[in-house]
């Protein structure tokens, strides 16, 4: 940090939990921010943390390296209530366009050079920052739309760089192929994709606003299942308890660690088996097999989390300190019932590669189709099979373990070709690593000592973290890296709880690996991309 961008910018520092954090100058981020990500290493803009205190208002960029997620740090710009002014880091980190972009929303605070700073998940005619401590939740919040007529464009008619004239055309937001509602607003040159711009907000749940108000103890953890409800909720319910648990200082006992292992594995292949299934029938309308035997994969993994979870989709099966109950009795059957599926999945995702990755059609509209170079991808906060299938090995179960995994034998996919194909080949192969990572759990619990299957430690029935305490944990969603960041005020409840949606960070690269192919190729790259909206607008 000698660098000379850098000097003079430093006015403090803390600790967000166990993450070193800088208070910088809001004229210096860019500098900042430029020097760590060059002199440092840290490549990573994981998440950017917005949100007021009684005397300011501050951006926080929490910076970590996709070699090592380990080494992290903390970049905290404050700034004044009555002036919510900072600098964009935007030059930096592309990713920080859209983060800085839902501050600005949310809070009001607004970023001098940012490259587009308007509303991203509330429409322009909002009145008001919903997460500021002056909003008004009473008052009106839409004007009509003739008092915004002047900043409404129309595309239509709109002379390309070449001289060629272009069409605006609206995908979305109620399409099958945007898998779930989001609009994208795509010009074209003839069929040949200009430029495209996701329009996200449609499903905005105010779900950071309704942990806020739940108690740590009981009335958060169910809403981490509704982020994303392909099935992958066991994986979301992790990183709410990771963080959770780091705040209050809980030690999760080891059996009820393996039983989170088992269970978010399973949860994990719950997402992936819809996110194949649903991507052949975006590029090949293949409903019929590929699809329907994805739906019936699911529903044998569905089985074995109802048997353990008494729910098919909304789990809440965690619990601060553990998972709310053992596994059923009697645990023989349970255990031959795992056993039975995986035995049957080689046979099954064989006849998966058969349909899919050996189909000639399929190959023709996903290989070399929907190309993101791996440094693309970091500057753009990739995670998941979204980064892996750039050839970015990241993952953080392995290089920042929690729960069981650093105890089990298993591997990272990773694929170098960076295209659509690369990203449908991580899926069916972390599928196979989930497989085996599940069976080494059904072996261990098999072998488990009755007496030492503590399922929960021993926690409070009131958790009040310190007064100012915070911190930052993530987890390796099916999507990517999830992350939550909570600030304690010494209540029951969050002053401050803040999603990182994986999806989120990996639908900004979409323009990206879409722009100059054809309008095929944009439907087959968003679906690999595999975006869940409840987690993307929040």
């Amino acid at each position: 940090m000698a660098d000379a961008g850098v000097a003079g910018a430093v006015v403090d520092s803390r600790a967000i939990g166990d993450i070193p954090t800088l208070e910088i100058r809001g004229d210096r981020v860019p500098a900042v921010l430029d020097a760590v990500r060059t002199g440092l290493g840290l490549d990573h803009c994981s998440c950017v943390v917005a949100q007021e205190y009684d005397t300011h208002a501050e951006s926080v960029y929490l910076l970590r390296a996709y070699d090592d997620p380990t080494r992290e740090l903390g970049v905290a710009v404050p700034v004044p209530l009555e002036e919510k002014v900072s600098h964009s880091g935007a030059d930096a980190f592309r990713t920080i366009d859209w983060h800085e972009r839902e501050a600005y929303d949310l809070l009001g605070i607004e970023y001098e050079d940012h490259p587009d700073l308007r509303r991203i998940l509330l429409p322009e005619t909002w009145q008001g920052h919903p997460l500021s401590r002056d909003y008004d939740g009473d008052g009106p919040q839409i004007v009509p739309l003739r008092e915004n007529e002047g900043r409404l464009t129309d595309a239509e008619g709109q002379e390309a760089a070449d001289g060629a004239e272009t069409m605006l055309l609206n995908v979305g937001p109620h399409h099958p192929a945007t898998h779930g509602v989001m609009h994208l607003q795509t010009t074209l040159d003839g069929e040949q994709v200009v430029d495209v711009e996701p329009d996200i907000g449609y499903i905005h749940r105010c779900e950071e606003q309704m942990c806020e108000a739940g108690t740590y103890r009981h009335q958060i953890m169910p809403y981490p299942d509704r982020w994303d409800w392909s099935g992958a909720g066991l994986c979301n319910e992790w990183a709410y308890a990771r963080a959770a648990e780091a705040l209050a200082d809980i030690e999760v006992p080891e059996y009820a660690q393996l039983l989170r292992t088992l269970t978010a594995e399973l949860s994990r292949m719950l997402g992936h088996f819809l996110a194949i299934g649903a991507y052949a029938l975006d590029v090949v309308g293949d409903f019929t097999a590929t699809f329907m035997y994805a739906i019936q994969e699911r529903e044998r993994i569905q089985k074995l989390l109802e048997d353990v979870t008494g729910q098919r989709l909304m789990f809440n099966y965690f619990r601060l300190g553990g998972v709310v109950w053992d596994l059923p009795d009697p645990r023989d059957e349970f255990f031959d019932d795992v056993r039975a599926f995986l035995e049957g999945l080689p046979e099954r995702l064989r006849e998966y590669h058969s349909l899919l990755t050996e189909n000639e059609l399929l190959q023709m509209r996903t290989v070399d189709t929907g190309h993101l170079p791996p440094e693309t991808a970091k500057q753009y906060g990739c995670t998941g099979p979204v980064a892996r299938g750039s050839g970015i090995d990241y993952d953080v179960r392995r290089d920042d373990p929690y729960g069981y995994y650093d105890e089990l034998d298993w591997n990272v996919v990773t694929e170098d070709d960076c295209d659509n194909y690369a990203r449908l080949l991580v899926r069916l192969r972390e599928l196979e690593e989930s497989a085996t990572i599940v069976d080494q759990c059904v072996d261990l619990l098999e072998d488990w000592p009755e007496a030492d299957r503590t399922i929960q430690a021993s926690v409070p029935r009131t958790v009040k973290p310190d007064d100012g305490a915070e911190v930052y944990r993530t987890v390796e969603a099916a999507k990517g890296e999830l992350g939550i960041y909570i600030r304690s005020d010494g209540t029951d409840q969050p002053a401050r709880f803040k999603i990182r949606g994986p999806s989120f960070s990996n639908l900004q690269a979409l323009p990206e690996m879409t722009t100059g192919e054809m309008l095929p190729d944009l439907i087959a790259t968003l679906g690999s991309l595999d975006t869940i909206m409840g987690e993307v607008d929040r």
